[in-house]
């Protein structure tokens, strides 16, 4: 993750009743950073078109933000830009006149709030938990599970339908993230700890889950310009090094795209996974906390903006 500008640095204390003001030459600064970041990133995530790729095309499919989008640069809730070119960012949704420049506006902080607070209990809940480090990442093993059909048809299974489908037979499913649970066939749901719905999500997530790690990215960019774009950049580089564990230990072979398998049917494979595993989920912490914080801090904003209506009514 970028450490020149990345997100602890801007503090949630630019959502508080004073508005923070950018000078053009600092905002600027900060947008040309953000798009040579993202740059980088789809250089080296991204295939030429119409090339599928098992495991980056996940980022920019499965995760529904566009590459568009993900290049412009939002200073997040609280932050005024000044100077002639912020204008153009009166185009975009959200944003509108302040007395000194362009802001995130308290109607768009309002109209989002429910999003930010579902975003705030799952993050929180999340991180109450203990970490789990038991699954091996059989979620991907568990989608193939006594099917033919598998979800990338072009990469071939490592150790094929029977081998992979003894692997799943012979080890525990403890599956505790919904958004992965649902593409497990029936076979394969059937035998899951527990059998888990999208009510469960808030009780069930916990912090050990890879997947987890990986929704950072989506909550974040969810929150659209009410978050700044380095966040964002934060959490979806930890999804793409999470993506590649993820994958590295699935049934599939992609030594042809350049990824090692990590053989979770051995005992040394999946002592290495859990390694790795912990290693992500000790990234994702601070990086939990950063976004559960600016939810805090938008919640008490539109609080703020609610109570002063009232008392000027």
């Amino acid at each position: 993750m970028s450490e020149s500008l990345g997100s602890e640095s801007l503090g949630s204390e630019s959502l508080g009743p004073e508005p923070r003001v950018l000078a053009e030459p600092q905002w600027r600064a900060r947008e040309a950073a953000h798009r040579a970041r993202v740059e980088e990133f789809l250089r080296t995530h991204r295939t030429p078109a119409g090339e599928p790729h098992p495991v980056w095309d996940f980022l920019f499919t499965y995760y529904s933000l566009r590459p568009r989008l993900l290049r412009r640069w939002h200073p997040g809730f609280g932050a005024v830009l000044t100077g002639p070119s912020a204008e153009r960012f009166l185009h975009r949704t959200g944003y509108g006149r302040t007395g000194d420049g362009v802001t995130v506006t308290r109607d768009y902080l309002a109209a989002r709030i429910e999003t930010v607070r579902f975003v705030a209990r799952l993050l929180r809940a999340t991180a109450s938990r203990p970490a789990r480090f038991n699954c091996f990442g059989l979620h991907e093993w568990a989608m193939v599970y006594r099917t033919p059909a598998v979800r990338h048809h072009y990469v071939p299974l490592r150790l094929g339908h029977a081998g992979t489908d003894a692997v799943v037979e012979s080890l525990p499913l403890r599956c505790s993230h919904f958004d992965a649970f649902r593409f497990f066939t029936p076979a394969a749901a059937r035998r899951n700890c527990r059998r888990l719905t999208r009510r469960d999500q808030i009780s069930a997530e916990q912090p050990g889950c890879l997947h987890a790690a990986m929704d950072l990215y989506k909550w974040s960019y969810m929150l659209g310009p009410l978050v700044e774009s380095e966040l964002v950049m934060d959490c979806l580089e930890l999804a793409a090094q999470a993506r590649e564990l993820d994958m590295r230990a699935s049934p599939y072979d992609l030594r042809g795209y350049g990824f090692a398998p990590i053989a979770i049917e051995r005992p040394e494979g999946r002592a290495e996974y859990v390694r790795l595993q912990q290693r992500i989920a000790e990234q994702a912490a601070p990086l939990r906390a950063t976004l559960a914080d600016r939810c805090d801090a938008l919640l008490a904003a539109c609080d703020s903006a609610q109570a002063g209506v009232a008392t000027d009514e």
